[in-house]
């Protein structure tokens, strides 16, 4: 079974509109997809509003995940782990243990743009397109990652 684990900074915005696109496009029994933060700022609380909105319009129901903290034990539980920006890679690799927890984590616009190391953008303090901005990024990533996977 491959494990995949979408990381932002809350739980709350990119990672889980992450896990429910790339839920949507995995055929395979053998995919297992969740999500988390790096903060613990969220911790229980639903998707914001504006991620299931946008999520709903593209005909996928993330309304039943509620977030949760990256841990150590992650790397133990994942394969693959994606990070939406530079600050998330921080914060996980410094809790990595070794050279092999480092290699599963990846930015996930790295999908798109090979080695460009770039951001998925907050859209927390943004506006409501900035929220279908950051879901046309995540589903163009997805489309690559669920294409390797399946």
């Amino acid at each position: 079974m491959t494990k995949v684990l979408m990381v932002c900074l809350g739980n709350i915005c990119r990672s889980p509109l992450a896990e429910g696109i790339l839920k949507s496009k995995i055929f395979s029994f053998k995919t297992y997809v969740d999500s988390a933060g790096t903060g613990a700022y969220h911790v229980g609380e639903k998707p914001d509003k504006r991620s299931i909105a946008v999520a709903n319009t593209n005909g996928i129901d993330i309304s039943n995940q509620k977030a949760r903290k990256f841990t150590v034990e992650d790397f133990n539980l994942f394969d693959i782990i994606y990070v939406m920006d530079n600050s998330n890679y921080k914060n996980v690799i410094s809790l990595a243990r070794n050279e092999q927890d480092s290699a599963k984590v990846k930015l996930i616009l790295n999908e798109v743009f090979p080695d460009e190391n770039l951001d998925v953008p907050d859209p927390y303090y943004g506006g409501e397109f900035g929220f279908k901005n950051v879901y046309n990024m995540l589903n163009e990533a997805c489309d690559i990652i669920a294409n390797k996977i399946n």
